[in-house]
């Protein structure tokens, strides 16, 4: 299916990585949910940006009757099923290495938060899409992880231990939802340039990070929004149950 053709939930699309995420399908003709929690003034003023292929929805999706309201609402709207899920959505976390919490400290409350926020948001939108998704006999879901699986340079371990475990799902979804005509896929960046999350990182960490990437420079959300795009794309249509890092070529492994 062409991205063109395609109705496009982007969760956690109301700023930073998201907002980007949406700017690139639109961009390329889809119409797009920009989906947020709390950021309500951002994710509408960024839909009437992006025109009449984007509209803002809240839902919290760690709910799961909130994101079937959220699909519902945006189908009929659109007049389309919904065909590529982007599970984008970052709770309640910062990447300040300074702050964050040690190993003697960090609370299991910790983990649950961001296994909430990671799996169980990821697992309430596959799910909530699977019905729009088997009738099309076609269907794009993309996990944003995190190249800290391979390179863990600041231990930040509630969320990556989250992020890994989202990569598991993502291969075990893969398996699971081939037949269908489904593919799962993530896609694994380092700290992009800059998100309100990143924002706490001081800029000789970042400064670090691009000189030792082939690139010689720290990866834009921009840019990360790009390899989106191929997943959902049709050019993708034999790949699934793959982790691809988008740094800039800092993790090669």
């Amino acid at each position: 299916m062409q991205l063109s053709d395609q109705l496009v939930l982007i969760t956690g699309a109301g700023r930073g990585l998201g907002a980007a995420l949406a700017r690139a399908f639109v961009r390329e003709g889809a119409s797009v949910i920009v989906n947020f929690c709390s950021s309500r003034d951002a994710a509408n003023a960024l839909a009437s940006e992006l025109g009449s292929r984007a509209l803002a929805l809240q839902a919290d999706v760690r709910d799961r009757q909130q994101v079937d309201a959220m699909i519902a609402t945006a189908e009929a709207h659109f007049g389309r099923p919904l065909s590529t899920v982007v599970n984008n959505a970052l709770v309640g976390f910062s990447f300040n290495g300074d702050g964050r919490a040690k190993a003697d400290s960090i609370r299991w409350q910790d983990f649950n938060q961001q296994f909430e926020g990671s799996v169980q948001a990821a697992l309430n939108t596959v799910q909530a899409a699977l019905p729009s998704m088997r009738t099309q006999k076609f269907g794009r879901i993309i996990n944003v992880g995190t190249n800290l699986f391979q390179n863990p340079v600041v231990p930040y371990h509630d969320y990556t231990a989250a992020k890994a475990a989202l990569l598991a799902l993502t291969r075990t979804m893969a398996g699971d939802l081939g037949p269908d005509g489904i593919t799962v896929n993530m896609l694994s960046g380092g700290l992009l340039r800059t998100t309100d999350a990143s924002a706490a990182t001081p800029d000789a960490v970042f400064d670090y990070i691009a000189a030792n990437t082939p690139l010689r420079e720290v990866t834009t959300p921009e840019q990360f929004a790009d390899s989106a795009l191929f997943f959902a794309s049709p050019w993708s249509r034999a790949v699934t149950g793959q982790n691809l890092v988008v740094d800039g070529g800092l993790v090669r492994d």
